[in-house]
């Protein structure tokens, strides 16, 4: 079951990667300094939190739902912002708590009230490059600065 868990992540990172390499050509928002330091921010809180899943859920839900909240206002940001599709997609897939990423990982930890340290371990992994994919994306778009007007 393993292995199949861990495969049906590495197709939701191959997906992602694929939705970013078809849409690359499409137009996209401009490098924006507050999403990437809330991205690699939250990056650091989501793996910290990942980290006390070896305890019990409820005794570590405030800490779960005080996490959810500022990547719901880090979702909302993105979603607002013009031509930040890609990144929305990038979002919505490591939130979507049906999924492989980190809100499959909090609705697990959940139901079982406890994960194994070695699943957690290997699940950070993933999640953190999820992070970094969306925080990449971030900062390879085109900064206000590098803009030539005529």
């Amino acid at each position: 079951m393993k292995k199949t868990y861990l495969s049906a992540l590495f197709r939701h990172l191959t997906l992602l990667v694929v939705v970013l390499s078809f849409t690359a050509c499409a137009t996209i928002s401009s490098f924006d300094q507050y999403a990437y330091a809330q991205t690699t921010s939250l990056k650091v809180d989501a793996l910290n939190t990942m980290d006390l899943a070896t305890g019990n859920y409820s005794t570590n839900e405030k800490t779960v739902q005080e996490l959810q909240t500022k990547l719901q206002k880090a979702y909302e940001y993105e979603k607002n912002r013009p031509k930040n599709e890609i990144t929305l997609k990038m979002w919505t897939i490591l939130l979507n708590s049906n999924g492989h990423l980190l809100g499959g990982f909090i609705t697990r930890w959940e139901k079982e009230q406890k994960l194994n340290a070695v699943f957690i371990q290997e699940e950070k992994k993933i999640v953190g490059d999820a992070f970094d994919q969306i925080a990449g994306l971030e900062s390879q778009k085109i900064k206000p600065t590098d803009v030539k007007t005529n």
